[in-house]
This record gives structure tokens, sequence and C-alpha cells, in this order.
């Protein structure tokens, strides 16, 4: 079975979304991947500075297949959103837009950036992984 390398893009703000999708992940049997996000107790995100951030991201995403966003309305104001976007195109990394369960409002630029938007469903979420990967 063929293990996925995922970056999962998530705000910590909005951290209830990410450990969702996470938790939507690891139940799926047959599947298969690792989590190459930067983890919220890594000291990056208090002792580290902007450059920091974005290196430790950018040798994240380096090695992974695809790059998921959650596409919550809050990613339209996050400058860390746009960040992993540009790393993503820059090393030709597939995205999958994300949107949240029950979301009326979805982020217009990350779904312009989206390689395939997918709504919050495991099947549909790890079908465009398979797909895009």
């Amino acid at each position: 079975m063929k293990t996925y390398n995922l970056f999962i893009s998530h705000s910590w703000a909005y951290s209830d979304a990410y450990s969702g999708l996470v938790t939507l992940l690891n139940k799926r049997p047959y599947f298969d991947y690792k989590n190459y996000s930067v983890p919220k107790d890594n000291p990056i995100h208090t002792t580290g500075n902007d450059r920091e951030l974005y290196e430790a991201i950018k040798n994240k995403v380096i090695f992974c297949n695809v790059v998921i966003i959650l596409a919550g309305v809050y990613s339209s104001y996050s400058k860390w959103i746009n960040k992993e976007i540009e790393i993503a195109e820059y090393f030709g990394k597939p995205i999958i837009a994300v949107e949240p369960w029950g979301s009326e409002r979805t982020s217009r630029i990350v779904k312009e950036h989206a390689d395939r938007i997918v709504k919050w469903n495991t099947e549909s979420i790890v079908g465009a992984i398979r797909d895009l990967a």
C-alpha cells in the first residue's frame, strides 16, 4: 500500500478543523499517509522568526505528494496560507482545497489556486489525494 506524504495547511487559531481532518484521514481504512505539517508544539512557532518558519514549511512541502488547504474563510486573511500556496506552486505540488463541513463562505484565494476542490467528506478527500499524488 502506498504511503502519501501530505502537508496539511492550517491556522492554529482554527485548529479544530485541522484536528477534524486528521481524524478523518486516520479513520480511513486502506489509506496510509505521513503528515508533514509543522506541529503546533514545534518551537519555531514561538521562538522562530517569519523567515525560519517559511524555511521550515519549505523543508516540509518539498517532500510531499500533495498540499491540503482548509478553505475556510479565515484562509483569505492568513499571510501563511498565501506563503504555503506560493511554496506549493514553486515546487509544483498539487493543492487540494477542502471546504470545511457546513461552511457557507469559503476562501476564494485558496480555491483559485487549488488543483481540486472537495467537500468535507473522507472519500472525496482521499480520492483527490490518490488522483493527484
